[in-house]
């Protein structure tokens, strides 16, 4: 990739450790100009593409969003940008240890949808066991200011560690889990296409509806501690690939060719 002029990665393409500082510190943090012009729009038109071709295979079934989950394995365009060797050493240096790929996903927000993804942590809902924080870059193909459905961050909730699984559906859920995130301060950042915001999965974030008439494209790289085990428990990823409780989520299927 070649840096674009507004970017927060030097030369090397490297974060600086003010910015690592700000992760791990708020759970979350915005880097700038990860993708340059030309990147962005032979990302935007595969994206565009493959949602047309697969928009039905969505595993979210409501009106809130589509989710398409592991296009790296179906589409090569997309997978260059999976794969994207800086972003995930980039997710390395913020999370301090060797990381593997977990998934990643499509998520769209179709114009003029008044539907907001509500707070929620994501680490409760994957099938892991003996890992450290997991963490996703969320990278903008399209200009995503609040209107369009841009992501709201609960800073320094990356702790809380031990809630169950929420209900992206329902504003009061992941309140009811825990009572004092309700007071936690929000931090809103919309991004320009190009810019990405890395979170763990465990930081509390909800999502805005996307009042435009411009769907809101983003691509998410969902990263893992090298050394995670399978819990055994379901998920649309791992099922199928005849895990057993314990097994490390490594080779072909949870690469790392940023190693």
């Amino acid at each position: 990739m070649n840096a674009p002029a507004d970017t927060d990665l030097d030369a090397d393409g490297r974060v600086s450790q003010q910015l690592v500082d700000a992760y791990r510190q708020d759970g979350f943090v915005r880097v700038r100009g990860v993708l340059d012009q030309g990147e962005i729009e032979r990302f935007r038109a595969a994206a565009e593409d493959y949602l047309e071709t697969h928009r039905a295979e969505s595993l979210e079934t409501g009106a809130t969003f589509s989710q398409l989950v592991n296009v790296w394995r179906r589409d090569p365009t997309l997978r260059d940008l999976t794969l994207d060797r800086r972003l995930g050493r980039i997710a390395e240096r913020l999370a301090g240890f060797p990381l593997r790929l977990w998934h990643d996903q499509m998520l769209v927000k179709e114009p003029h949808s008044d539907t907001a993804t509500e707070f929620h942590q994501d680490r409760p809902y994957w099938p892991h066991a003996g890992d450290r924080l997991p963490l996703s870059a969320w990278i903008a193909l399209v200009d995503v200011p609040p209107e369009r459905g841009c992501m709201t961050f609960l800073p320094g909730t990356q702790h809380r560690t031990g809630l169950r699984s929420q209900d992206l559906h329902d504003a009061e859920d992941l309140f009811a889990a825990d009572p004092s995130l309700r007071w936690a301060p929000r931090v809103t950042l919309p991004l320009r296409a190009g810019d990405c915001t890395f979170h763990s999965g465990y930081t509390g974030h909800m999502a805005l509806p996307n009042r435009t008439g411009t769907a809101r494209l983003a691509h998410v790289t969902i990263y893992i501690d090298a050394d995670t085990a399978y819990s055994g428990a379901a998920h649309p990823v791992t099922d199928g690939l005849g895990l057993t409780p314990g097994s490390r989520l490594d080779g072909e299927d949870f690469p790392r060719p940023w190693a």
